[in-house]
């Protein structure tokens, strides 16, 4: 299994490659991530549980491209900000654990300001 920073290298080597980085601006990466998203989410538009289940199974693949596109503009977004991933999803889950604790949110959807 490969460590995020190995595939992290391989997105960079793969970008500088093509000599994309010009067109990597934090501005066209976030968008980029979000109109992938936004493509991930049309998939599930106006379905049930039931048929997005099924049709999941049906065609993983592409839920997965969707996914790792989404997850590729992300993770070169943040490498260009300098934003260690690692740090920032400690850091948020920590935040997450003190506004949310376990007691107060279990089995509930609340945000954590109406607890």
């Amino acid at each position: 299994m490969k460590t995020y920073h190995e595939l992290l290298k391989k997105l960079i080597i793969f970008r500088q490659e093509r000599n994309w980085e010009k067109f990597h601006t934090p501005k066209d990466l976030s968008m980029a991530a979000a109109i992938e998203a936004a493509e991930l989410m049309q998939e599930f538009l106006w379905k049930t549980e039931e048929e997005v289940k099924a049709q999941v199974s049906k065609d993983k693949e592409r839920f997965a491209d969707e996914i790792a596109d989404t997850v590729v503009y992300l993770m070169l977004l943040a490498d260009d900000l300098g934003i260690d991933m690692y740090e920032a999803i400690e850091r948020k889950m920590k935040k997450n654990a003190e506004r949310y604790p376990v007691d107060k949110c279990r089995g509930k959807a609340t945000k954590y300001t109406n607890l």
